[in-house]
């Protein structure tokens, strides 16, 4: 597991913004991740995904890794945020976008 650790440490601490989610951002596998994604795309801020459905070890490392039980999972700059949730009720507040200004996020391409 501290293998596994070390691998979403990495892709945690190398993206400004990480989803971990079920799927991809063109095909999400549930709709928590699309309306994580959906969230993400409105902003309009650059971000990578993880899709935890291709990696078993992910999909149970992230869990303990934050210590959160759920997926989707968004990081900012190596920063837990919180899932679907968290991030909508964040972006309708204005203080998810307000985040991203704050930290330097890149507008996506």
């Amino acid at each position: 597991m501290s293998d596994t650790n070390a691998r979403i440490a990495d892709i945690v601490n190398s993206n400004d913004v990480v989803l971990f989610m079920k799927g991809t951002p063109l095909f999400p596998q549930c709709g928590f991740s699309s309306r994580a994604v959906a969230i993400l795309e409105h902003l309009g801020v650059a971000y990578d995904s993880v899709d935890v459905l291709q990696d078993m070890e992910v999909r149970q490392g992230i869990k303990s890794f934050s210590d959160w039980p759920t997926i989707p999972q968004l990081y900012v700059k190596g920063e837990f945020v919180g899932g679907s949730d968290i991030m909508m009720e964040m972006y309708e507040a204005g203080e998810l976008q307000q985040l991203m200004t704050d930290s330097g996020v890149r507008p996506a391409a």
